[in-house]
């Protein structure tokens, strides 16, 4: 980033925090009959400087998700709440139809012990569960990651491979095609059945159709008359005795 953006930058964050002490006194002004609703300093996308993310038009990101840095996420995806996506050191690349589910954690490594720089790469139509991390990795199309399993530096989960829920995969663990590794450490497991693998696919094409309505109703404005009824209820509430 040139002189002229940090000063921009600059310029841009002190607008925003005038914002805020604005909104602070403005309510200290109407005293006990304000409505009071906090501003979130929380940002969904966030630059770190010339690292910008990007996100596709129709891919779901939940308003309390974090994208920051160096991201890509690809068409029809969809980020889930409470999910951290941080490509600050290196970079992040999501394909199109894939679902990172909620409060999964997605980093980069800039260098690990042996040297080797790790970026995240996850491919197309891949299910990462809830509450997954996965750092310097790679995940192929059509693969799925389980609820809480773990993926450091330079682990590869071939397509249609299956990380099971808890699992811990050691650095430069490859999982081939076909199959379910689990544990801590992850070992393999067992082959994958037909019906299995056409459920990856299944369970990705059920959290883009489902994302559709979340994007739906979170860009739904607020409901004018519930608004108001918030308002007259405040109002109506007994002030503290003071001694």
């Amino acid at each position: 980033m040139g002189t002229l953006g940090r000063a921009a930058y600059t310029v841009g964050f002190w607008i925003r925090e005038t914002g805020q002490a604005m909104d602070r006194l403005g309510s200290r002004l109407q005293g006990n009959n304000f409505f009071k609703q906090q501003l979130s300093r929380h940002r969904t996308l966030m630059n770190v400087y010339d690292k910008a993310p990007v996100a596709a038009k129709d891919a779901f990101v939940a308003p309390s998700a974090s994208i920051i840095g160096d991201v890509q996420v690809g068409a029809g995806s969809s980020i889930w709440y409470g999910c951290v996506l941080r490509g600050d050191v290196n970079s992040i690349s999501i394909g199109s139809g894939t679902n990172i589910q909620d409060h999964s954690l997605v980093h980069v490594a800039k260098s690990n012990l042996p040297g080797k720089v790790h970026p995240i790469v996850i491919g197309d139509n891949v299910t990462v569960g809830h509450s997954a991390i996965l750092h310097g990795c790679t995940v192929e199309d059509e693969a799925f990651v389980g609820m809480k399993a773990t993926l450091l530096d330079g682990v590869v989960v071939e397509k249609h491979a299956m990380v099971a829920a808890g699992a811990l995969v050691r650095q430069d663990t490859r999982i081939p095609s076909g199959e379910v590794w689990g544990g801590n450490p992850a070992k393999f497991l067992r082959k994958l059945t037909d019906k299995e693998i056409a459920f990856i696919a299944e369970s990705a094409a059920n959290y883009k159709s489902l994302a559709q309505v979340h994007a739906t109703k979170n860009a739904e404005p607020l409901d004018e008359t519930e608004f108001l009824k918030v308002v007259q209820k405040k109002a109506n509430e007994p002030k503290p005795l003071t001694q």
